[in-house]
Protein backbone atom coordinates (compact mmCIF):
# COMPACT_ATOMS: atom_id res chain seq x y z
CA UNK A 1 0.00 0.00 0.00
CA UNK A 2 1.33 3.48 -0.82
CA UNK A 3 2.36 5.61 2.15
CA UNK A 4 1.52 9.30 2.36
CA UNK A 5 4.41 11.45 3.56
CA UNK A 6 2.49 14.32 5.08
CA UNK A 7 5.42 16.66 5.64
CA UNK A 8 9.19 16.82 5.51
CA UNK A 9 11.61 17.06 8.40
CA UNK A 10 13.75 20.20 8.41
CA UNK A 11 17.41 19.19 8.69
CA UNK A 12 20.14 21.53 10.02
CA UNK A 13 22.40 22.71 7.19
CA UNK A 14 26.05 23.69 6.94
CA UNK A 15 27.44 26.57 4.92
CA UNK A 16 28.15 30.25 5.01
CA UNK A 17 24.50 31.33 5.38
CA UNK A 18 21.41 29.46 6.59
CA UNK A 19 19.99 27.03 4.02
CA UNK A 20 16.71 25.17 4.45
CA UNK A 21 16.77 21.39 3.90
CA UNK A 22 13.38 19.66 3.87
CA UNK A 23 13.86 15.90 3.81
CA UNK A 24 10.82 14.05 2.46
CA UNK A 25 12.39 10.61 2.13
CA UNK A 26 15.55 9.50 3.89
CA UNK A 27 17.18 8.36 7.08
CA UNK A 28 15.57 11.04 9.28
CA UNK A 29 12.01 11.47 7.96
CA UNK A 30 11.14 7.93 6.83
CA UNK A 31 14.03 5.73 7.95
CA UNK A 32 14.95 4.96 4.33
CA UNK A 33 18.63 4.14 3.84
CA UNK A 34 18.46 3.33 0.13
CA UNK A 35 17.46 6.80 -1.10
CA UNK A 36 16.93 10.33 0.16
CA UNK A 37 14.83 13.05 -1.46
CA UNK A 38 15.01 16.60 -0.16
CA UNK A 39 14.01 20.10 -1.22
CA UNK A 40 16.68 22.72 -0.61
CA UNK A 41 16.32 26.49 -0.44
CA UNK A 42 19.64 28.31 -0.40
CA UNK A 43 19.91 32.09 -0.08
CA UNK A 44 22.03 34.43 -2.16
CA UNK A 45 25.67 34.13 -1.20
CA UNK A 46 25.36 30.66 0.37
CA UNK A 47 28.28 28.26 -0.04
CA UNK A 48 28.88 24.91 1.62
CA UNK A 49 32.20 23.16 2.24
CA UNK A 50 33.44 20.85 -0.47
CA UNK A 51 32.64 17.17 -0.05
CA UNK A 52 33.53 13.74 -1.40
CA UNK A 53 30.39 11.72 -0.68
CA UNK A 54 29.90 7.97 -0.77
CA UNK A 55 26.61 8.39 -2.65
CA UNK A 56 25.45 9.53 -6.07
CA UNK A 57 23.57 12.84 -5.95
CA UNK A 58 21.07 13.97 -8.59
CA UNK A 59 19.98 17.60 -8.31
CA UNK A 60 17.16 19.32 -10.23
CA UNK A 61 17.09 23.11 -9.98
CA UNK A 62 13.54 24.45 -9.63
CA UNK A 63 14.37 28.17 -9.46
CA UNK A 64 17.43 30.38 -9.38
CA UNK A 65 20.92 29.05 -10.06
CA UNK A 66 23.11 26.50 -8.29
CA UNK A 67 26.86 26.75 -8.89
CA UNK A 68 28.71 23.42 -8.92
CA UNK A 69 32.47 23.22 -8.48
CA UNK A 70 34.40 20.02 -9.11
CA UNK A 71 38.04 19.10 -9.63
CA UNK A 72 37.37 19.51 -13.38
CA UNK A 73 35.86 23.00 -13.27
CA UNK A 74 32.87 25.13 -12.32
CA UNK A 75 29.50 25.37 -14.02
CA UNK A 76 26.10 26.91 -13.32
CA UNK A 77 22.90 24.86 -13.18
CA UNK A 78 19.79 26.93 -13.82
CA UNK A 79 16.06 26.36 -13.34
CA UNK A 80 14.92 23.43 -15.48
CA UNK A 81 18.40 21.87 -15.56
CA UNK A 82 19.94 19.09 -13.49
CA UNK A 83 23.36 17.90 -12.38
CA UNK A 84 24.62 14.45 -11.48
CA UNK A 85 27.53 14.03 -9.04
CA UNK A 86 28.97 10.52 -8.72
CA UNK A 87 30.03 8.84 -5.51
CA UNK A 88 33.70 9.53 -4.74
CA UNK A 89 33.86 12.78 -6.77
CA UNK A 90 34.76 16.00 -4.94
CA UNK A 91 32.04 18.65 -5.34
CA UNK A 92 31.04 21.99 -3.79
CA UNK A 93 27.68 23.72 -4.18
CA UNK A 94 26.85 27.42 -3.85
CA UNK A 95 24.13 29.91 -4.82
CA UNK A 96 25.87 33.21 -5.64
CA UNK A 97 23.08 35.00 -7.51
CA UNK A 98 20.65 37.43 -5.80
CA UNK A 99 17.65 35.08 -5.95
CA UNK A 100 19.49 32.12 -4.42
CA UNK A 101 18.31 28.68 -5.52
CA UNK A 102 15.59 26.13 -4.86
CA UNK A 103 16.29 22.56 -5.87
CA UNK A 104 15.50 18.89 -5.29
CA UNK A 105 18.31 16.53 -4.35
CA UNK A 106 18.09 12.75 -4.65
CA UNK A 107 20.89 10.70 -3.07
CA UNK A 108 21.55 7.00 -3.69
CA UNK A 109 22.10 5.58 -1.12
CA UNK A 110 20.52 8.07 1.25
CA UNK A 111 22.44 11.11 2.48
CA UNK A 112 24.25 10.63 5.77
CA UNK A 113 26.52 13.02 7.67
CA UNK A 114 28.87 10.07 8.13
CA UNK A 115 29.27 9.38 4.38
CA UNK A 116 29.31 12.95 2.98
CA UNK A 117 32.98 13.52 3.92
CA UNK A 118 33.02 17.32 4.02
CA UNK A 119 36.27 19.25 3.72
CA UNK A 120 37.59 20.44 7.04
Amino acid sequence: MPVLIEQPTVIPAVGTRPKVIEEYVGRVNTGAGAVSIARMKSPAGWEEPGQTPEFDEYTVVLSGMLRVASRDGIFDVRAGQAVMARSGEWVRYSSPEPEGAEYLAVCLPAFSPVTVHRDE
